[in-house]
This record gives structure tokens, sequence and C-alpha cells, in this order.
């Protein structure tokens, strides 16, 4: 078996090139082609010898994606890929155009374990988790499709990136390494459904970089009902796992909160929700809940949305609705796996 040559940090790989009784400044060499430039054969590497290219060729693979469907948004622009990896499986990557640059939405897993009822992701089951290299490619496949330099990622694609902690982390390393894509920290966005243990993993690890948690729920009721990992790690148990990672890290947590018509959008849960995170540090991305034919769920009505804001305002609690980008091309992940593998 091959290693995903692209999955090493950037100390695995010196430790590999010493292995191989190689000079250690080959180590910087590989790693700037694979995580600088992107390259997908080792036939790239010019200033290697076609020996050493060779030997590299034996013991290693340079994971990549193919893309398969391409989508761009006639409203803002937004791109969706449905990617195509080694071994047949897809996974999907959003890119999203903001003043201060593009940023790319990544899947970390093929599938999800998790069974949340209002998202696609999960539909076509769970496969595998995605190797570093592989959460990295789709960054590299969009870059070179569309010209551009993308300087913000968003871990909110297909998975659960702490259900895939390991290779999240090599991940992360590899994409904040300044002989690679040199991406800042503050500038990645880990999005969790509520993995706790994982939570104060990544507390200790102190990255900087913002924690997301999908919470949709304002009690322990709803939350299982359209969370089971609600079941394992209760809201109160969550909620505190939050405050301590925001007090250690210094670092506000954001929450989204998924409207749901006459599931979690009543005046009621409004409130309740604003008493649970009353003192905390952390901002509310209320998301109006996306069409996904076989889950059923109908969007709160514009004017529900805006009452539910209000109500967190007034008792001081920071939130704003989050502008729908790329609704003509179906840009929530997951839709496109999903319909690729019912074809």
């Amino acid at each position: 078996m091959k290693t995903d040559i692209k999955a090493l940090n950037f100390e695995e790989l010196n430790i590999a090139v010493k292995e191989l009784s190689l000079p250690s400044f080959r180590a910087k060499q590989i790693y700037k082609w694979l995580h600088e430039v992107g390259c997908t054969s080792f036939d790239e590497m010019t200033n290697l010898s076609k020996d050493l290219r060779n030997k590299l060729s034996d013991i290693f693979y340079i994971s990549c994606c193919e893309i398969e469907d391409k989508y761009v948004s006639q409203l803002d622009d937004t791109v969706k890929y449905l990617f195509r990896l080694t071994d047949g499986e897809y996974v999907e990557s959003v890119i999203m155009k903001y003043k201060y640059g593009y940023t790319i939405c990544v899947s970390s897993q093929v599938g999800c374990k998790m069974g949340c009822t209002f998202c696609a992701s999960t539909l076509a089951g769970f496969k595998r988790n995605l190797t570093a290299g592989e959460i990295e490619s789709q960054i590299h496949a969009a870059q070179k499709d569309l010209g551009v330099r993308i300087s913000h990622i968003v871990m909110m694609g297909i998975g659960e990136p702490l259900d895939n902690y390991s290779n999240v982390l090599a991940f992360l390393s590899n994409v904040n390494n300044e002989n690679g894509l040199n991406i800042g920290m503050r500038n990645i966005t880990i999005s969790t459904c509520g993995i706790v243990d994982r939570i104060y993993d990544l507390m200790e690890s102190d990255l900087q970089l913002t924690l997301t948690i999908s919470l949709h729920a304002p009690n322990d009721e709803i939350r299982s009902k359209t969370m089971p990992v609600n079941n394992k790690y209760p809201i109160d148990v969550l909620l505190k796992a939050c405050k301590e990672y925001g007090e250690k890290t210094g670092r506000r947590v954001s929450f989204e909160y998924t409207l749901i018509k006459n599931v979690n959008d009543s005046e009621r849960n409004a409130l309740e929700l604003a008493n649970r995170l009353k003192g905390s540090l952390c901002h509310i991305n209320l998301i109006p809940v996306n069409d996904v034919e076989e889950r059923g769920n109908v969007c709160s009505s514009r004017e529900d949305i805006i009452k539910f804001q209000n109500i967190l305002k007034r008792n001081g609690i920071n939130a704003t609705i989050r502008r729908t980008l790329g609704a003509d091309i179906n840009a929530s992940c997951g839709q496109l796996r999903h319909l690729k593998k019912k074809g």
C-alpha cells in the first residue's frame, strides 16, 4: 500500500525524506510542489531528477480530485463542484465570493454518520474519512479551475470534521504552513454538530481558528429529534464546552440555527435560546432551511425569521440572518452527491 504523501505534514515529510537518505532540502522542495503549487503528479516536480521522481512514485501517491460537475450561480457567482475521488467516490465544495476574497467550503468525509434530519449529506450514506491530502485537493482543484487565490476556508461541507479529527488537524497544519497555501488560522472555520470530547481536544490545540456549532434547537427535546448527536452530548454539556472553549482561546464561538417552520421557529423557541446563551461570548447565524426533497422540511417565513432575530437581539444576543448564496445551483452540500448516487 502506498502512502498519500500529500497527507503528511512538514515534519512527517522531513522524516520520510531522511529515511530515503535524501538531503534535507528536498523536503521543502517536495512540500512546495504538493502544497503551494498543488501538483497532482511527481512528473510535475521538475527540479527533482527523474530517478528521484520514480523513487517517490514507487512509495507514495498524490491524492487529488477531478471535477465531475460544476455549477455557477447566475445570482451571485457562487460556484459548486462535485469532485470525483480516485476510488470513484464523490464529495462537494462550494466557492463563495466576498468583498475580502474567495472562501471555500470543503468536505471532510465521504458522507456523514450524524443523521441530522435537515441535512442532505447523510442521504447517500457514509463511506469513509477523507485524508488530509484529499481535503486540501479540493482547494487546489478549485483554484486551478477558477484562476483565483482562495484565502478563507470553512469546514462545513459533507461530513463532520471532528469525526475525522486526526486528518483534519493534519490538513490544518498543511494549509497554514508558509511553504504551502499559507492560510492563517483566523481565516479558517470548523463547523461541528457538537462532538464535545473533540471540542475539548481542539481547545487544547489552541489553533486560533473559529469554532462554529450546529445548534439548531433551544432544548434537548427538539434537538434530539433533529440531531441524534444530542442523545450523547445534550445541550447543557455542549454549551459548557463552548463556554470553556471561548474562555480558554479568547475566540468567540458561533452558533448555526437553521429555522424550520413549526419545529424550532416560534417566539417561545427564540426566548428559550436567548436565555440559554445569555452571558456567553457568542454569535448566532440564523439560516433558512434548505429545500431537500427527501427531508420534507419547510422554511420559516421571512417575517418569522426576522421576528426570531429581533427577540434574540432584544435579549442581548448578537444574531444575523445568513445571506443565501447559490440558491439556483443547490449550493448546500450533499445534494449533488445524493443525486449522483441515485442516478
